[in-house]
């Protein structure tokens, strides 16, 4: 197998430039360069990168005249990369991330020449102290950040997919708009046979935030772990993944608008239509359960 042909994609609503320019200029230092990169306007206009910052490989901008969402950002950039036809791995980068490493993206495409069936490479979260936040380690508990190895999920910060993975299990839930994206694409991969490895030494730099800062956080991940519940699990196990985490949300939640907001979404993933219905295999969910994430949790 040749060395895998690498894009970076990168999705801005536009209200962090500085950031994007940083990013941007830490992707040019990597020591293996993009062949593309592709930097997806969610609903705003884009300035001129390539010349300004000296960017390495092809540089494609593309606008989208309403904000689809990350999930719907992230399908904007596949979809150029496959007119192009000629990548085989894409890398996404968060809008406010920087990839302190100069070898980032040389160990991506190591990682991937040496496993034919790696799908998903998910990079470490840490902040710009090297705290790595527990909800970013893709393992129950109070796992070690730094310890690598075969998982169930991935981050979406910083993460690795290949394009012919994608072409077969399908690219984000763009319906999703925000939350439980990265779980569906994960148990889909998984389902395939589709290996996802949690790589610690690929380190994306990113500030400690709280995925309750979005007004619709609340709402949406309710909405959406229905949604997901019913997309891709069996039906016996759909009551009880629901069930555990309407008990977690009582137990975590002391916000009385925020549990009325959860509810919300709740009864609008019940309502509304969740999309295509491809529940995981039961030997998959077997799998899942070795790996340490069994999907009733």
């Amino acid at each position: 197998m040749g060395a895998p042909r690498i894009a970076v994609a990168v999705v801005t609503m536009g209200n962090r430039p500085e950031e994007v320019d940083a990013l941007l200029r830490s992707v040019a230092k990597q020591d293996v360069p993009p062949e593309r990169i592709v930097i997806v306007g969610n609903g705003c206009p884009l300035p001129e990168f390539a010349r300004r910052l000296s960017l390495p490989g092809e540089v494609t901008p593309v606008e989208l005249d309403e904000n689809l969402g990350c999930p719907g950002g992230r399908n904007a950039a596949l979809a150029r990369l496959r007119e192009f036809g000629d990548i085989d791995v894409v890398v996404d980068l968060d809008d406010d991330g920087l990839l302190v490493d100069a070898d980032v993206l040389r160990r991506v495409r190591e990682l991937y020449a040496a496993d034919e069936r790696l799908g998903i490479v998910g990079f470490r979260i840490a902040d710009e102290l090297g705290e790595t936040q527990q909800r970013h380690v893709p393992r129950l508990g109070k796992s070690d950040p730094l310890r690598g190895g075969y998982v169930t999920g991935f981050l979406g910060g910083g993460h690795a997919l290949r394009m012919a993975m994608l072409d077969e299990v399908g690219d984000w839930p763009a319906e999703f708009f925000f939350a439980h994206e990265e779980t569906d694409l994960a148990w889909r991969a998984a389902d395939a046979g589709w290996r996802i490895l949690y790589a610690p030494e690929l380190l994306l730099q990113h500030p400690k935030t709280s995925p309750a800062r979005h007004a619709i956080y609340y709402r949406v991940n309710a909405r959406n772990r229905v949604w997901l519940a019913r997309r891709r699990l069996p039906v016996a196990l759909m009551p009880v993944h629901l069930g555990v985490w309407v008990l977690l949300t009582l137990l975590r939640n002391r916000s009385g608008a925020g549990l009325r907001a959860w509810f919300g979404g709740f009864v609008e993933g019940v309502r509304e239509p969740a999309g295509e219905r491809r529940p995981m295999s039961w030997r998959t969910v077997w799998r899942l359960t070795r790996l340490g994430r069994p999907p009733v949790i």
